[in-house]
């Protein structure tokens, strides 16, 4: 007779075990197959990347205050958006832009009334040491110089170019300022992040970027030059819940804590300005 076969523990082959590695992610991070895990009790926020410090202060009241985990999605306003038109899962929208907004209403992504809770500026940045030697707004003009921005659907690339304009319909600067410095562009960048990161490697001379995105840490790794007021454009900054989210209560919660004072004390640090003058 032939003797009994052992029976051995089964291996898994590797392509097996990386496909229900990357399988038990996509159901992790997707919202809509989570069962009583912690993501069914969370809130996920897409929210512009010049928010990326305040918000994550906020969120970490909001945890502890709420015992509900929040996901931080940070990108530029009009990604968010084409994210979520796409079918990304999110329960609130924050934009740094009204127009992102109200493209976002007109898609249907946000079906409540929009609440504004901050406002911002424009400042111009350099590398420390300041090698393109820029001293004033004149000499973003200057040939040469490498200058980076952002892409024109971003907003931060928007209110770079409606500054330009500005100071090309002043005397000061003349017609040809906006062309000039144009000229100078080395890159366009996704977000307002990646432009001062650029700046922050000394892979730009040059760059316009918001105000809060020089607060807190990176303040001693960078210079800035100020834009005059009358040239200035001020960004406002609406929230709003997600359609058909399913954590309307929680969302409602995140909204409230951003526009209260606690939330506008986190947001004053990091140079933001209230929503209302």
């Amino acid at each position: 007779m032939d003797s009994p076969r052992r029976t051995r523990p089964q291996r898994r082959r590797p392509g097996a075990i990386l496909f229900g590695a990357l399988l038990s992610i996509v159901l992790a991070c997707d919202p809509s197959t989570v069962g009583n895990g912690e993501e069914a009790h969370g809130l996920i926020v897409f929210a512009a990347s010049s928010l990326t410090e305040p918000f994550r202060e906020i969120a970490a009241i909001f945890e502890k205050r709420y015992q509900h985990a929040v996901r931080l999605n940070f990108a530029g306003s009009s990604e968010l958006r084409a994210q979520m038109e796409n079918g990304a899962h999110a329960d609130v929208f924050a934009a740094a832009s009204e127009e992102e907004m109200k493209k976002a209403e007109q898609s249907s992504v946000v079906t409540s009334p929009p609440a504004l809770f901050a406002r911002n500026r424009l400042v111009i940045v350099v590398p420390t040491g300041n090698p393109g030697k820029i001293a004033l707004p004149k000499d973003l003009a200057r040939p040469g110089l490498r200058f980076v921005t952002s892409q024109p659907a971003v907003p931060v690339g928007r209110y770079t170019l409606e500054m330009l304009d500005r100071m090309s319909r002043s005397p000061e600067y003349g017609p040809g300022f906006r062309e000039a410095v144009l000229r100078n562009v080395v890159s366009q960048e996704m977000n307002a992040r990646q432009v001062l990161a650029k700046v922050q490697l000394g892979e730009a001379d040059v760059a316009v970027v918001y105000a809060s995105d020089v607060a807190g840490r990176v303040a001693d790794k960078v210079q800035t030059v100020e834009v005059p007021a009358p040239f200035n454009v001020e960004a406002v900054y609406p929230v709003a819940i997600v359609g058909g989210t399913r954590r309307e209560d929680r969302a409602r919660q995140f909204v409230d804590l951003i526009v209260s004072a606690e939330g506008q004390a986190v947001l004053g640090r990091f140079k933001f300005l209230p929503a209302r003058p």
